[in-house]
């Protein structure tokens, strides 16, 4: 089993019973899944930049990811319907809660004068949406191998609709919240 699904199982879901005061362990909060999605503005230009992202993102995650197509044409940014512009993997299962692991205990204490992660992004429904600056972050990806250092946003959804316990879940998963 997986180590932070076996922590959820054996002292997370009865901490967070005595804190909801429910019986039920069905009822406790629980990680449903989490999408990580990379923009890759340049795409329209330059097809390789898209590979190379699909390639990292597979490196990271373990599951190759689908490509993310324009909705709609934007002259501004020069981007026409239906133009790949992204590329985004859902992460369920044993898979997530690695990926997971692998962020909370490897990735984020390897950013740079790092604080923790602010408690303001939740969306008022118990999902919490996470931005990074850097992929090389990740101890997967060859540093020598990149051709330009992307972004990713990770989105952490749960089965609950409120903040503080989506909060508190992330929390006791080991999540850095940034002191307020």
């Amino acid at each position: 089993m997986v180590r932070l699904k076996e922590k959820y199982y054996n002292k997370i879901i009865p901490e967070m019973m005595k804190e909801l005061n429910c019986n039920n362990k069905n009822a406790v909060p629980k990680l449903e899944k989490v999408v990580i999605n990379m923009g890759i503005g340049e795409a329209n230009v330059n097809i390789k930049a898209l590979d190379a992202a699909i390639e990292e993102l597979t490196l990271i995650t373990g599951q190759k990811p689908v490509k993310t197509y324009a909705k709609k044409s934007i002259a501004n940014f020069k981007i026409r319907e239906g133009v790949p512009v992204g590329c985004r993997v859902t992460l369920r299962g044993n898979r997530m809660y690695e990926m997971l692991d692998r962020l909370i205990n490897i990735a984020l204490p390897r950013i740079r004068d790092f604080k923790g992660v602010s408690q303001n992004s939740f969306d008022g429904y118990g999902n919490y949406t996470l931005g990074l600056k850097e992929q090389i972050i990740f101890p997967e990806i060859n540093y020598d191998r990149i051709e330009r250092v992307r972004g990713m946003n990770i989105s952490i959804v749960t089965t609950t609709d409120k903040d503080e316990e989506a909060l508190k879940l992330l929390s006791l998963f080991g999540m850095p919240f940034r002191k307020q």
